[in-house]
């Protein structure tokens, strides 16, 4: 199904005002991807100034919950009244409460804060990759989606970096502080180029199935991000949070099938590259969250790096998406020939992780792991502009809104679990390999002191454990290899179903 080019909103824009919306949202997906990465890099200094070390893993925790939660919303909504007040309304909220996390005085203020920041940045990528889709014609998308993902790309590595400094030489506060003159200069753009939103005669909004996806998507972040560290795989609230979770989500379904105006349209799954693009992306963000967080433990507890050089071993992963995302979406502009080079880029994913396994199962030079990261930029480049592009141009332009979010809703859950079970393979791997040592140790009280438990072992124990990290990382570096590769079949599956149509 391909929208009716006599619909294509892309006429209403001239060449100056599409400049300047582009430049806003460029701007406003900067600043919601340096806001994924900066605050890390200050966790520590605000502890120290804010006390409440139990928690400081919700300053993440909230910001990930309600973002997620939001994101589906904001598509829906964009839609029905158009994408300029709900920008509007995402930059603006995002703002205010970037201002009162800078403005904090404890934890719990500032865990509160980030909850309310992240209902604002629900919408600061999904809006602006619809808005694009919405300025250029269908065959100009992979171009300036291509330009988004460099962005993020240069956003994403600027983010730890930016964080230092401004914590360094001004305060933590800066952190949030610095969204201020960013998203104002970003939202003046945007106001001024956009068209007015419109708005329905009589909108019905589905707040029975937002609330029932509220809770159902809230339970299973917290099981995700929860379960092998706070809650044990078998104990009986994580059964309850999963039952719980799954009985809301198949209610909110049952919703979505009699609302008038469903929050997700279930009937865009009938549409087969949408449907499968958008699992395979869910897919890969799994895949590539539950490689990429455990890579810099193996750098430092197996090849001994530290960890600004651990950080600075990302690098080539970035610098080679941010090349490869510009010049495959001017191919893919070129060409079109999307889905031939989504699977391209998947396939060189997934042959960019299985090197990195194979590299950490047998430990590898530091110079192995550069080039297989090189490779996998590359891929992630290529394959996740086309796939914005496919699920855009496979739906109505009235139904942008809605088919990009839930794109970026369901990613976002991709990447969770693939976090949490990534991270619980390694954990179960670990815990084998140590009770299996010689010489016995403490294993919970070892696991809970880290690297600084690993750091007081004698030399020939210390090779040991190092040997048991190398199998736990490498066995959940092998469960994101084969992931990828079951994103890459159904692409091209895809890809064989329309050369029979």
């Amino acid at each position: 199904m391909q929208p009716d080019p006599s619909l294509d909103p892309a006429s209403t824009y001239t060449p100056a005002t599409r400049l300047l919306v582009f430049t806003g949202l460029i701007m406003t997906m900067v600043m919601g991807a340096l806001d994924q990465s900066i605050v890390s890099t200050a966790l520590p200094t605000i502890v120290t100034d804010l006390g409440g070390l139990a928690h400081m893993s919700w300053v993440v925790t909230a910001f990930m919950l309600t973002s997620t939660i939001a994101t589906p919303m904001y598509g829906k909504l964009s839609d029905m009244f158009g994408r300029r007040p709900l920008l509007a309304f995402s930059i603006g909220a995002f703002l205010g409460a970037s201002l009162l996390c800078g403005l904090a005085q404890g934890m719990w203020q500032l865990i509160v804060f980030r909850g309310l920041q992240g209902i604002g940045a629900g919408g600061l990528m999904t809006l602006s990759q619809t808005v694009i889709g919405d300025m250029v014609t269908p065959q100009q998308r992979g171009r300036y989606q291509g330009l988004f993902t460099g962005a993020f790309a240069v956003s994403s590595v600027a983010g730890p970096f930016l964080g230092g400094v401004l914590t360094s030489a001004l305060s933590w506060r800066w952190v949030f502080l610095v969204n201020l003159p960013i998203g104002l200069l970003a939202l003046g753009l945007i106001m001024f180029g956009l068209p007015a939103g419109r708005s329905e005669a009589e909108p019905q909004v589905d707040y029975p199935g937002a609330a029932l996806l509220a809770v159902a998507t809230a339970g299973f972040l917290l099981l995700f991000n929860s379960v092998g560290t706070a809650l044990a795989w078998t104990s009986p609230l994580t059964v309850l949070l999963l039952a719980g979770s799954v009985a809301f989500f198949v209610l909110f379904i049952w919703q979505e099938r009699r609302a008038p105006e469903p929050l997700i349209s279930l009937g865009l799954l009938r549409i087969a590259s949408f449907s499968v693009c958008v699992a395979a992306t869910g897919i890969m963000s799994f895949a590539m969250m539950g490689s990429l967080v455990f890579l810099p433990l193996y750098y430092q507890l197996v090849l001994g790096q530290t960890p600004e050089v651990s950080g600075l071993m990302m690098l080539p992963q970035v610098g080679t998406m941010m090349v490869s995302s510009v010049v495959g979406g001017y191919v893919s502009s070129r060409t079109q020939r999307y889905t031939l080079l989504l699977a391209m880029g998947v396939g060189i994913e997934f042959s960019a992780l299985t090197l990195i396994a194979f590299c950490a199962h047998h430990g590898a030079p530091a110079l192995f792991f550069l080039l297989s990261l090189g490779c996998l930029g590359v891929g992630m480049g290529i394959g996740m502009p086309n796939a914005t592009v496919i699920i855009q141009n496979s739906v109505p332009p009235d139904m942008l809104g809605i088919a990009t979010a839930m794109m970026a809703f369901i990613r976002s859950l991709g990447g969770s679990l693939g976090v949490a079970l990534s991270g619980g393979v390694m954990a179960l791997t670990l815990q084998g390999r140590l009770y299996a040592l010689p010489e016995k140790i403490d294993v919970a009280a070892f696991l809970e002191k880290g690297m600084a438990a690993v750091q007081g072992l004698s030399p020939a124990m210390h090779l040991q454990v190092r040997e048991a990290y190398k199998a736990a990382i490498s066995a959940s570096l092998s469960v994101s290899s084969s992931f990828m590769l079951l994103a890459f079949l159904m692409i091209v599956g895809l890809m064989t179903r329309g050369r029979r149509a």
